[in-house]
Parts: structure tokens; C-alpha cells; sequence
């Protein structure tokens, strides 16, 4: 079973702020699904998204 999130729970989890997490799921630079008019991620899915882009920072700062 999927542990569904909410925002403030990702936002949360992120220690960033909601309108950040927001912003991001409106442009699908984070992995989330509406439901009526609220956003909800998958744990497992941010989990993996963060797993996927942890190396971006690393790959800028060796490129200098």
C-alpha cells in the first residue's frame, strides 16, 4: 500500500515551504496527483524523485 501525503506533509518532509511545494507540483517538477482540488504524493514517489535529483547539485558544483 502507498503512503499518500499531503502538501503541508511534503512540505513538511522537505522543510520547505508549502507555496514551494506547491509551485512545483503545478509544474510537475515534483511527482504529485490532484484529487478534486487538492495535491497528493506518494511518499515512495518523492522518495525516488529526491533519490533521482540528488546528484544535480553535486554535477553543477563539478562542473565549476
Amino acid at each position: 500500500m502507498h503512503t499518500l501525503m499531503t502538501l503541508d506533509e511534503v512540505a513538511a518532509y522537505l522543510r520547505l515551504s508549502k507555496d514551494t511545494v506547491y509551485r512545483m507540483a503545478q509544474s510537475g517538477k515534483i511527482p504529485a496527483s490532484k484529487v478534486g482540488t487538492q495535491w497528493r504524493f506518494r511518499q515512495s514517489d518523492v522518495d525516488a524523485w529526491l533519490e533521482q535529483n540528488k546528484n544535480v547539485a553535486n554535477k553543477d558544483e563539478e562542473s565549476e
